[in-house]
């Protein structure tokens, strides 16, 4: 995502360190420091700031009024609250949203082909953050037309995975759908570990997971999303207002299975997934 969005900035003839500089601040997943990085940001009283993630979007939207704001990774702007509309989104905020609530039925949808046999799908949410209620409800929805009965399992901890896993397997759950989120994403190691250890295929968005491991991904291609922020930045370098730039959808998805994993869990993929799959791993 990082290289999405210097390639960016190189796309329209910017070059890091000659043209603009970057303050670069990470949380590790850690939402307790998100305030306090925003802050920082904005007594750096840096330009612009891009934001990963609707905790850290709010975050900057609560630090400032002022400083233009771009949305890299968003799932849910209107819903959360960060804008009034993704065509006009008012006030310092703009960007990209990567659409999870609108992809969550899919995914479901996409386990189900995959693993046809499946009726019990764990669902791991974390209870902080901000669009995972309506990503549930998304799924609760969607699960009966598919004959999938939804375990809910909740952690914002590392030290609550275990009980969700032990929640999960005496339910007998089949799958692990893990709902997107920075915390998940920085604790991957320890979910694939978890799920390789109770033989749980193993669905989660972010593309890293998937070549670390789980069964799936399908979703927007976060690389070109990173890209296009760095559009978004120029522009209001350039003098446009967040205000009057509209919120953008991802413009390209990806589907890709990763074989090994399923071979190692004795899954036999359908035909019908590995054709329409834009990348196998074996």
């Amino acid at each position: 995502m990082v290289r999405g969005f210097r390639q960016g900035l190189l796309d329209v003839g910017y070059v890091e360190g000659r043209d603009v500089v970057i303050e670069w601040r990470s949380a590790g997943g850690d939402y307790d420091r998100v305030p306090k990085l925003a802050a920082e940001l904005v007594q750096r009283k840096v330009d612009v700031i891009v934001v990963d993630g609707t905790v850290a979007t709010r975050a900057a939207k609560r630090a400032t009024s002022t400083i233009p704001t771009v949305m890299a990774l968003v799932a849910d702007p209107v819903g959360s609250g960060l804008v009034a509309s993704l065509g006009h989104p008012g006030g310092n905020v703009t960007g990209l949203t990567i659409m999870t609530t609108d992809l969550s039925a899919k995914r479901l949808q996409l386990v189900k082909e995959m693993l046809p046999r499946v009726s019990r799908v764990a669902l791991l949410r974390n209870p902080d953050t901000p669009y995972h209620p309506t990503v549930t409800e998304e799924l609760k929805a969607a699960a009966p037309a598919l004959s999938i009965e939804l375990i809910l399992v909740s952690a914002r901890t590392p030290d609550q995975f275990a009980t969700a896993f032990s929640a999960a397997s005496r339910a007998h759950a089949q799958a692990l759908y893990v709902i997107d989120d920075a915390f998940f994403s920085a604790e991957a190691d320890m979910l694939l570990r978890l799920a390789a250890n109770a033989r749980l295929p193993l669905i989660y968005a972010p593309r890293e997971f998937v070549n670390k491991g789980s069964l799936m991904f399908y979703g927007a291609n976060l690389e070109d999303l990173c890209r296009r922020a760095a559009g978004y930045v120029v522009n209001i370098l350039k003098g446009a207002s967040p205000s009057d730039l509209p919120v953008e959808q991802p413009t390209q998805y990806q589907l890709i299975v990763n074989l090994k994993t399923a071979k190692a869990l004795g899954i036999t993929i359908p035909e019908s997934i590995l054709l329409r799959a834009d990348e196998v791993i074996r």
